[in-house]
């Protein structure tokens, strides 16, 4: 399970002819309000690559704050306790890298916006986990990013069922409800365990930047959406990090001084995450590119090869 906002890993996908995009935008703009409105707990199953697990899940929003616990029921005890989107602690194999992020609140979408990249529409109506729902698709109208399928809950705009497709039509992530209760989790239900390590807070060692870089390709309607740089604890060198969007899907860049070091490229993928990393020769030097996010492996490599620096050296 991924330790990121709620609304960002229930996004799934679907293809199909664009109809009712007035009534779609509506949708969506239901599900933009509904974590920041609506508290709710329950049970859900998440399927990635082929691998199944089972979580609980208690959401509550109370005086303007959104907090969120989520518990893995099967294999480790993993476990996310998050307040508006950052995290505050972790167990399990989640502890490994895992740490705040510049924007870690979740993002209203914007149905103004995604219709610019997306087929929108609601195509037809379905039952998950005891109640009624409406399937909005949201059809990429690109290969350079996936689709998604929604199954919204009528009465609250909760997502139900979310599918994650490739252009092929292959599943690459599900989400999906057993249980849904729209009650508010107690206090006792969303405190977290002892096993759960608090995250430090170290916003003096990210600082946000004006990039150095950029990329002299990106897929169309996707934006720089921040930079950072941040000092490696080991090496003490300076890795650049930048975040891009296009309103929905998002992918980052990485780039690190090699300094003289061995590497290989690399591309691998593991079900909708690609990651590719890439020798760049800069007039600083060598570099390592790497590029992550829930992209097609193609687009990754094309932005890694795309990347340039706007300084030169200085020696």
């Amino acid at each position: 399970m991924r330790a990121i906002p709620l609304f960002t890993l229930l996004l799934g996908g679907w293809c199909a002819v664009p109809a009712y995009a007035g009534e779609a935008q509506d949708w969506l703009n239901r599900l933009s309000q509904a974590e920041q409105q609506q508290s709710f707990q329950g049970t859900f199953v998440y399927e990635r690559n082929g691998s199944f697990s089972t979580h609980n899940i208690w959401h509550r929003v109370q005086n303007g704050k959104v907090r969120e616990r989520l518990l893995q029921l099967d294999g480790s005890a993993q476990e996310v306790v998050r307040i508006d989107g950052h995290t505050q602690c972790v167990s399990g194999s989640l502890i490994a890298g895992l740490g705040n992020t510049p924007d870690g609140t979740a993002r209203a979408l914007d149905p103004q916006k995604l219709k610019n990249w997306y087929d929108l529409a609601v195509i037809g109506k379905s039952r998950v986990a005891g109640r009624q729902a409406v399937i909005v698709a949201v059809t990429p109208k690109d290969q350079h990013r996936y689709g998604f399928e929604l199954h919204l809950d009528k009465e609250t705009g909760l997502p139900l069922k979310s599918l994650l497709l490739n252009d092929k039509g292959q599943l690459l992530e599900r989400f999906q409800f057993t249980r849904l209760n729209i009650a508010d989790p107690s206090d006792g239900e969303l405190q977290a365990s002892a096993d759960c390590k608090a995250v430090a807070q170290e916003p003096d060692k990210t600082d946000a930047v004006k990039t150095a870089w950029h990329s002299d390709w990106l897929p169309p309607g996707f934006e720089l959406a921040s930079s950072t740089a941040r000092k490696d604890p080991d090496t003490q060198v300076q890795v650049n990090s930048l975040m891009y969007d296009d309103g929905l899907a998002r992918f980052s860049v990485f780039l690190e001084p090699l300094n003289g070091a061995t590497v290989t490229d690399t591309r691998t993928q593991l079900g909708p995450t690609a990651a590719v990393s890439r020798r760049l020769t800069t007039p600083q030097g060598e570099m390592m590119v790497t590029v992550v996010g829930e992209i097609p492996i193609g687009t990754a490599e094309r932005i890694a090869l795309s990347m340039r620096s706007d300084v030169t050296a200085t020696q």
